[in-house]
């Protein structure tokens, strides 16, 4: 199963927004993993995509839906900050 990774160590890479969609590539230094956030706030949809050593993290960012879909990853997820509010 697949869980939203909320760290706070992490260190934003590139951000990019287009009609409401925000998807941004996160470094975690105490993990060292890369992962693709993806928020669209209209129609309050979340995911996130852990990017494999073998992707390509650039291509993942830039293609965050077809490699959720290729991952079977749902779009519409908890936003971390309401899992943190609701414990």
């Amino acid at each position: 199963m697949f869980e939203p990774v909320h760290d706070i160590s992490q260190t934003e890479l590139a951000s990019r927004e287009t009609n409401g969609i925000t998807v941004r590539l996160l470094w975690s230094r105490r993990t060292n993993l890369v992962t693709v956030a993806v928020d669209d706030a209209a129609n309050d949809d979340y995911f996130e995509i852990i990017v494999d050593s073998d992707e390509s993290a650039l291509d993942v960012f830039h293609h965050p839906f077809a490699h959720a879909a290729a991952q079977g990853i749902e779009f519409r997820m908890t936003r971390p900050e309401l899992l943190l509010e609701a414990a």
